[in-house]
């Protein structure tokens, strides 16, 4: 399997080189160049097999021989090695919770395959990598577990000063290591825009090999399928495919999922949930693309003004509006609206949601309201005690931490504070 760039000027490479490369010569994010069908005995008998079995049949061809069978086996094995349950919320919403990993994100399947892949790929070489990468809450403490002690990389995180929740700050500051937070004084877009500017930056790529752990990554954005495979494993009514809701900030998650489906996996319909930050909402109301700085919310890992990723759904879609809008929707749920469904559901169905699953719940509710025969699943992205500060005050009760990240909290926080701009970014970076 080759992947390409979406901006069509660049070489196509195979699945290492766009791993380690994180973003195409001509900075494009890649693409596979062909959607593999999994097989019809993978969808029809999926009950009956492993999620390990089931993940490495998803990823296999997208990897080609670019690791051994045996290797990416392994590699896989580990990255899916903790529970990912359905959950029955009432008759016709279900939770598909992914937050049982080692940071309580849905991100942990992403940063634990990739930082795997990486480290198989630089094994024994005589050049460090460094992974450079902007976060609007989970990315950063899923890649800094991911990647804690791989040896031949530093990791280098980027995030929003005041603006990731104190749970989440935790996870990312607190290692150490090999693992270096940057505080930027700045909101996300800042920091990816940052990011984006060292990878452009000739003179820095000369001294430092740079590649992403952000969702651009192949390695971080492919491994993502997996879990829409699980949910269906575990969906009862097979004659029946979910309508999926996923709460979306720069778009990987759900791209992941509208690949899988393109793969073969059923799904009725596709529900793209975001916060304030509408701008895909928008799109599809006008067919017009129009990226507006982020503004803060309280499902902040969404607060994204102008998502990498849907250029990739776009691709999926051969750049047909008519075809995009017959799969997927999108609509804006906004915090009051956020908070109301948060309490609602907690005390009527006794389901305690994150911010940014509320988000999700709530227009996925909508939708099944206007499509009275049709179920769904919404993803519970978080475990709701990395927004405690916004989750206790809602429902008038304290979050149960989980004993897995009691220690970390009490951790002091390593961060380096800097300004929103490229040359404090240089000039960190080539200290390394």
């Amino acid at each position: 399997m080759n992947f390409y760039s979406l901006n069509k000027k660049s070489p196509g490479v195979n699945f290492k080189d766009a791993t380690i490369n994180g973003q195409a010569p001509d900075k494009g994010l890649y693409f596979p160049e062909t959607i593999p069908q999994v097989k019809k005995e993978l969808i029809t008998g999926i009950e009956n097999i492993s999620n390990e079995d089931i993940a490495f049949e998803v990823i296999r061809p997208y990897v080609g021989n670019a690791i051994h069978e045996s290797d990416l086996y392994t590699i896989v094995k580990e990255t899916v090695n903790f529970p990912i349950p359905l959950v029955k919320v009432t008759e016709d919403i279900f939770s598909l919770e992914l937050y049982h990993g080692p940071t309580l994100a849905f991100k942990d399947i992403g940063a634990r395959f990739m930082s795997r892949c990486l480290g198989h790929f630089v094994k024994g070489g005589d050049k460090k990598v460094t992974v450079l990468v902007a976060t609007s809450g989970d990315t950063g403490g899923a890649v800094a577990n991911g990647f804690y002690n791989v040896e031949g990389v530093d990791v280098v995180i980027l995030y929003p000063s005041g603006k990731v929740s104190s749970v989440q700050e935790k996870q990312l500051t607190t290692l150490g290591n090999n693992i270096h937070a940057l505080e930027v004084d700045g909101n996300f877009d800042d920091c990816q825009q940052m990011v984006k500017a060292a990878f452009l930056d000739e003179e820095l790529n000369k001294k430092l090999f740079l590649t992403s752990a952000n969702s651009i990554n192949v390695a971080r954005w492919l491994p993502q399928q997996f879990y829409y495979f699980f949910a269906y494993k575990q969906w009862i009514e097979k004659n029946n495919p979910p309508v999926v809701c996923v709460p979306s900030g720069n778009f990987g998650n759900i791209c992941a999922g509208l690949l899988a489906n393109a793969s073969g996996l059923p799904v009725k319909h596709f529900i793209a949930a975001t916060n304030a930050n509408d701008i895909v909402p928008q799109y599809f109301a006008t067919q017009n693309y129009q990226p507006k700085k982020a503004v803060a919310t309280i499902s902040n890992a969404m607060d994204v003004g102008d998502p990498s990723n849907f250029v990739r759904i776009m691709e999926i879609f051969q750049q047909q509006f008519s075809s995009l809008t017959a799969k997927v929707s999108s609509c804006s749920v906004t915090d009051a609206v956020t908070r109301e469904t948060l309490l609602a559901v907690y005390n009527e169905h006794n389901y305690l949601c994150d911010p940014h699953g509320a988000v999700a719940y709530r227009a996925l509710e909508d939708y099944l309201q206007l499509n009275a025969n049709d179920k769904g699943i919404f993803l519970e992205t978080a475990h709701p005690v990395k927004f405690y500060d916004v989750v206790e005050p809602v429902i008038g009760q304290t979050v149960e931490v989980p004993e897995s990240i009691k220690e970390e909290l009490t951790k002091e926080k390593k961060s380096t504070l800097i300004g929103a701009g490229v040359e404090e970014l240089k000039s960190f970076l080539t200290k390394l």
